[in-house]
């Protein structure tokens, strides 16, 4: 008789899931790449991935057939700028931020990350970039905990550590100026800049995320292309924090992949981007009194400096979409609001794009469509289509006429497993071990496991 060990138990539960065929009955499928929706449509999932879809297809022998009739089914959800290792508490006084990198251990910190991607995924969420700030490189130990099936959460485009000019966003004094590190990594000249890349790459990096202008020495633009050029080599992309016009200039110079904060946008930066296909990823907080505590101000919401900035952000996003960039849905969230989880603090940010006047329709896709892409990702994950894995949120309202549904997502399946059931997460599904579908892991060719 075979000995039965912990691996073979894993493997054979492994197995057994990857298996699992399920049979969707939907009422409405949401589409939102065309705006449209089809309606009593079948669903059928085999082995983690999208087998049949349409209205004729036929429900495989032995399949667990979940009615679905009640509900608009959408693709998953992206937020294309996240911190879910990074979880300060925003209080009267000011942020957190510089005690949590001092503080808080990067093994603290990634437990921290797996509780913020479990509610990220509760909220709708199967895809994340999440650009920095997990101190020694948790993204990359949350990343492959996921896709090695440890823990349910996201599908995680992960920066490892930000590089930057000499002391990244912190302004340590001299005595301690080792403290920005793991936060920032320190590159100033071209030698230091494509050992940076090839550091992140190594450990685990699926983007790279650069400081552009976060301090007077910012980058140059000859400087950006060698980030773009290093990054290249192994198959990445480029995201670029920009705080001033002239920062977002450079890297548009540059031809960088996307813009992350953009408070630097103004119309004639968004007709360059728009011309160059650059993404923005503006991170529009949104202006919320959450029990005298805002996002947007930190302390008051209704002054007059939270309500200027507010329509100053409002404004730019009205400019983006008028002229055509190609934008995504993000929030940097970094912060804990007490009674919220990572996930609800995240959807809150559909009031920005609301009081912009974004229409719901556009709205979806960006947080959806564009989301993949932006991920650089769009072509082995996230639109409903056969062959694809299969994720998926089901909700009861249409989102392409009232984006508010998407606050109360009631069922969520991540690569062919169901997460979410009527309200209700179901995580055991997800604690398995060991990689699941033969490919969940990584992205085949970039120096990661499989072929997602």
């Amino acid at each position: 008789m075979k000995k039965l060990t912990l691996g073979t138990i894993l493997a054979a539960l492994a197995s057994f899931l990857s298996a699992q065929t399920l049979a969707l009955r939907v009422g409405h499928l949401v589409d939102p790449e065309t705006g449209t929706v089809r309606d009593n449509q079948l669903i059928v999932i085999q082995d983690g991935v999208f087998t049949a879809i349409g209205a004729n297809a036929a429900i495989p022998a032995g399949a667990e057939v979940i009615d679905l009739s009640q509900y608009y089914v959408s693709p998953g959800l992206v937020d294309a700028h996240n911190h879910l290792a990074l979880t300060q508490k925003l209080v009267p006084e000011g942020d957190q931020y510089y005690l949590t990198t001092v503080l808080d251990s990067s093994v603290s910190r990634g437990i921290q990350a797996v509780s913020n991607g479990f509610s990220m995924l509760a909220s709708g969420f199967t895809m994340e970039r999440d650009l920095g700030n997990n101190g020694n490189y948790a993204d990359t130990a949350l990343r492959t905990a996921i896709e090695q099936g440890w823990v349910p959460g996201p599908t995680i485009i992960n920066s490892g550590l930000i590089i930057g000019g000499f002391g990244g966003q912190l302004n340590p004094v001299p005595e301690r100026e080792m403290l920005i590190y793991p936060e920032y990594l320190n590159a100033d000249t071209n030698d230091e800049i494509v050992k940076a890349v090839h550091r992140n790459i190594l450990f685990g990096a699926r983007v790279i995320k650069i400081c552009v202008d976060c301090k007077s020495y910012g980058y140059t633009v000859d400087e950006i292309k060698l980030f773009i050029k290093e990054a290249a080599r192994a198959g990445l992309k480029v995201a670029g924090h920009c705080g001033t016009r002239a920062g977002v200039m450079r890297a548009i110079q540059a031809g960088i992949w996307s813009v992350e904060h953009c408070g630097g946008c103004d119309d004639e930066t968004h007709r360059l981007m728009a011309e160059k296909g650059i993404w923005r990823v503006g991170t529009e907080f949104p202006l919320i009194d959450y029990d005298t505590m805002t996002v947007f101000d930190r302390i008051n919401p209704k002054s007059e400096r939270a309500q200027a900035r507010y329509k100053r952000q409002e404004q730019s996003l009205k400019s983006a979409y008028a002229n055509h960039v190609k934008m995504g849905f993000s929030s940097d969230a970094d912060y804990y609001i007490p009674g919220k989880t990572r996930g609800q603090v995240v959807i809150d940010f559909l009031k920005s794009w609301k009081d912009a006047e974004i229409p719901a329709a556009q709205i979806l896709k960006i947080m959806t469509v564009n989301g993949y892409q932006i991920c650089d990702i769009s072509d082995r994950r996230g639109p409903i289509k056969t062959g694809l894995p299969a994720d998926l949120i089901a909700i009861r309202g249409n989102p392409l006429q009232d984006i508010d549904t998407l606050k109360d997502v009631r069922f969520v399946i991540k690569d062919g497993m169901v997460f979410k059931r009527d309200g209700v997460v179901l995580a055991e599904n997800f604690f398995h071990g060991g990689p699941v579908y033969g490919g969940r892991g990584g992205r085949g060719g970039r120096g990661g496991r499989g072929s997602n």
